[in-house]
């Protein structure tokens, strides 16, 4: 990198700004900051700025941004040939590798029908494996359950947040999802997050799965009543449908545990990994259930993905889960996530503009009482701390795995500024 270069190219924030503008779709609320270069949890600028990311790409950077190890394992792939996308109709050693590693690293998923082992069916991005979910789910209610093909019912939840995709944003309840871009699709029932009662009213003859998140991201940081996904575990068992867990945001160590699932000890029948899969170097995601259930579903024709797993994305999703597990990123997201939450808490029982904080691990919200928490994200980002809001009301405070001490002073001293004074 030359002496007077940051980043790609030499281009000013202004050009870079108006580029983006002129050429791009508006399809993201932008903050007026250029990133040159990212480095485990900080964000860098040509003027000098070194900012706290404190979103890490909706947890798609929990390993940190450029993690040295999974870097190094993207340049052997890249220096020795086994990185270029290929051929579906063909095998590599690296698929092979990344699929075994993936499917042991969780336990037996739908332990109901046998205990077969899982399998995983890799993606890009994180809705494309929800939508794989669904259609495990809707073939598992024609050939297993008998029900008439275009009659499966998929129960989802209120403020859900799963992708953007036309059959996703079908069942958002999120007006600005979903307004102009019907017909919509069908097969899909709402109810309340956390109500079992109302899960189980809407349950009948063609209901096949229930599709989760084991807590809610974009929902507005919210994590069910005790003894919820146990109870919609125990209902899959009794009514035969699937519990599926949407554990893109949620999921590889972000709550504390490895997966969020964890928590309550409740097993799925098919869970969905993303973003923070490949340690943010690459698109990738997986919808990982039981072999019985992936063998009953999917065959040649059935379903395919020309970058789904190819090379490149495997090579940086082994080194990322080694990473994950070597250095215990679920234990050290669960102990700084307790730091910091508990400081966190105590600011916000002085600052009369908090209504609630609520999290696990390093996945916290701080919900304001004014319901504008992008006003206190602006200023936060003034200070050099980069975070967003969630559903609005909520300020998410989701840094990589590996902040230690003086990231955790850093975000408390900004917090202090703007919710207290």
């Amino acid at each position: 990198m030359s002496e007077n270069k940051l980043g790609y190219s030499t281009l000013s924030d202004d050009e870079i700004v108006a580029t983006e503008t002129q050429f791009g779709a508006n399809h993201y609320g932008r903050l007026k900051t250029v990133v040159r270069k990212a480095e485990g949890p900080w964000l860098y600028t040509a003027d000098g700025r070194k900012v706290l990311d404190c979103l890490a790409a909706y947890s798609a950077a929990n390993p940190g941004h450029h993690h040295p190890y999974i870097v190094k394992k993207a340049k052997e792939a890249i220096d020795n040939g086994y990185a270029s996308v290929l051929s579906n109709v063909v095998y590599t050693d690296v698929l092979s590798a990344f699929l075994k590693k993936t499917a042991e690293i969780l336990p037996q998923l739908a332990p109901r029908f046998e205990n077969s082992g899982n399998k995983v069916l890799p993606k890009n991005g994180g809705v494309e494996s929800v939508e794989t979910a669904i259609k495990l789910a809707r073939y598992f209610g024609w050939k297993h359950k008998g029900i008439e093909d275009g009659k499966q019912e998929i129960i989802v939840f209120n403020n859900n947040f799963h992708g953007r995709m036309v059959t996703v944003v079908s069942f958002s309840t999120s007006k600005k999802y979903k307004e102009g871009f019907g017909p919509l699709t069908e097969g899909f029932v709402s109810v309340e997050y956390g109500d079992l009662d109302a899960v189980k009213k809407v349950v009948n003859e063609n209901t096949c799965g229930i599709l989760v998140e084991p807590m809610q991201g974009e929902g507005g940081m919210y994590q069910p009543p005790a003894g919820f996904l146990k109870g919609l575990r125990d209902l899959c068992d009794e009514k035969d449908m699937l519990l599926m867990f949407d554990e893109i945001q949620v999921g590889m160590g972000r709550t504390g545990k490895m997966f969020c699932f964890e928590h309550e000890n409740v097993i799925p029948d098919a869970i969905m990994l993303g973003k923070a899969i490949s340690g943010g170097l690459a698109p990738l995601s997986v919808m990982v259930t039981s072999a019985h259930l992936m063998d009953m579903v999917f065959s040649p024709g059935s379903d395919g993905s020309t970058f789904g797993g190819y090379p490149y994305a495997c090579a940086c999703g082994i080194a990322a889960l080694d990473v994950m597990i070597n250095e215990d990123l679920p234990k050290r997201s669960a102990e700084m996530g307790a730091k910091l939450q508990k400081r966190i808490e105590e600011i916000a029982s002085r600052s009369k503009h908090v209504k609630e904080v609520r999290g696990r691990g390093l996945f916290i919200g701080i919900e304001v009482k004014s319901g504008d928490a992008m006003h206190f994200c602006h200023k936060m980002l003034e200070m050099d701390m980069l975070c967003n809001d969630s559903h609005g009301h909520t300020i998410r405070i989701s840094p990589p795995l590996v902040i230690g001490d003086a990231e955790i002073d850093y975000i408390c001293e900004r917090l202090e500024k703007v919710l207290v004074g």
